[in-house]
């Protein structure tokens, strides 16, 4: 088979041209949201699997359940974009795209154990491209190094050699692992390090509606946009959010009904606050605090068991309801290690609760601020949510963790806190929200 040519100029923003070129085997590519990162690599990825038919592509996500909607339907996209589509079979079970002519493939795994790479045999060609998208997910450079040295310790034929991708939106914390790590590979002479931005997208990738968004969070907070869309490792400060984004309400919106609510809880034990808060979200997609419920037992002699607790909640939810009867509640949250409530409410009244599958709380952050820092978020300014919004002032990251790589908040008083971070991580896709 003769090698394709194919004209990719009009899919690349130039920016990356620099990288591909370089010819040194480890490609990174850090920067900003909307900077097409992960684009053009798949572009360029895909053009060097047909010029060469040998050859088999492996991508790579920290978590397999994130495989199929990010970096399998890049390279899809990568392909369609090329005119290449009915030259591949396109499988998820296992996930792979393979080329119907030669039987190479682009094969996806994820890294829940990277030891578990090692075991996995590739039976046409050779593996000459390597991607790891979403690097920061990667428990540590020591992960990185061990994949890495799974793909390229084979001699290959022909002075052929293996070139590794990473790509990520560097964290805030300048002490994380990776911030680290990719400054100490600047003098390393193998490593190509590239920082792109939507700035760079002079192709017009990026539509109206996404820059519109951009400029939002650069009025509303500029620290936010410096680290979200510039991609600047911004720090993590002391107080995790910037009380401004929590705006005020004494009336709902005339022109912009709330057409969906919902609920997210924090459970209590014999000692901690139960706290469970009722939101709005409206047409437009904005978020209003309509009401909280907040119980502490510090202090009480008789403490509520979670049968009465489980009475207490419905109670709220069926009270702050009345006025919104015709408003569907959409969901209801909970931490997923609050299992003596949820499962008493659910004995109660047979209606079961959502558990959220908690990541680590720098994400559950993050989510909590693409809401406030898009300037989306309101709450009903009445004695109710006093505790709320009290308790968010008063939310710090714990001074002596802030220059680790894992960095953690004060534990104390953040009940309403948690209850907010539950409710954007288990309605992010309603919400637009980065996650």
């Amino acid at each position: 088979m003769e090698k394709r040519t194919i004209n990719i100029a009009r899919l690349l923003n130039p920016t990356f041209k620099g990288a591909f070129v370089s010819g040194k085997p480890y490609k990174l590519f850090k920067g900003g949201r909307s900077g097409t990162k992960s684009s053009a690599i798949s572009i360029k990825l895909v053009i060097d699997f047909l010029s060469d038919f040998d050859m088999n592509v492996v991508c790579l996500r920290k978590v397999a359940s994130t495989l199929r909607t990010s970096v399998y339907e890049q390279v899809k996209w990568a392909i369609i974009e090329l005119g290449q589509y009915s030259q591949f079979d396109f499988y998820t079970s296992p996930m792979k795209i393979v080329h119907r002519a030669t039987g190479t493939a682009f094969y996806f795994f994820g890294v829940d154990d990277a030891q578990k790479l090692k075991g996995q045999k590739i039976a046409v060609g050779y593996v000459g491209r390597v991607w790891l998208e979403e690097l920061a997910e990667f428990s540590d450079k020591e992960e990185y190094d061990t994949i890495v040295d799974t793909y390229i310790r084979q001699k290959l034929d022909g002075g052929r050699s293996v070139e590794v991708y990473a790509s990520w939106n560097p964290p805030k914390n300048p002490y994380d692992w990776i911030n680290e790590w990719v400054t100490e590979r600047e003098e390393d002479p193998d490593y190509y390090i590239h920082h792109s931005t939507y700035k760079d997208d002079v192709r017009g990738f990026n539509s109206d509606q996404m820059l519109r968004k951009i400029s939002r969070y650069k009025e509303h907070d500029l620290d936010y946009y410096r680290w979200m869309y510039l991609g600047e490792v911004v720090g993590l400060g002391t107080n995790v959010y910037n009380m401004k984004h929590f705006q005020p309400l004494n009336e709902l919106f005339k022109d912009d009904p709330i057409t969906n609510r919902c609920y997210a809880l924090d459970g209590g034990h014999a000692q901690s606050a139960t706290a469970c808060g009722h939101f709005g979200i409206t047409q437009s997609g904005k978020v209003i605090l309509l009401n909280t419920l907040y119980y502490s037992p510090a202090g009480k002699v008789n403490k509520l068991a979670p049968s009465q607790l489980s009475q207490m909640v419905y109670n709220f939810i069926k009270t702050t309801g009345e006025a919104y009867e015709k408003v569907p509640i959409l969901r209801r949250t909970i931490d997923s290690a609050e299992a003596a409530l949820r499962n008493q409410y659910h004995r109660d009244f047979n209606i079961r609760w959502s558990p959220v599958k908690k990541t680590n709380k720098i994400n559950l952050i993050d989510n909590v601020q693409s809401l406030i820092c898009e300037g989306r978020f309101y709450y009903m300014d009445i004695p109710e949510n006093a505790i709320f919004i009290d308790e968010h002032k008063r939310y710090q990251w714990d001074e002596k963790t802030i220059r680790t790589s894992k960095p953690e908040v004060v534990k104390v008083d953040d009940h309403t806190c948690d209850l907010f971070q539950y409710f954007c991580m288990d309605n992010a896709k309603l919400l637009r929200l980065k996650a």
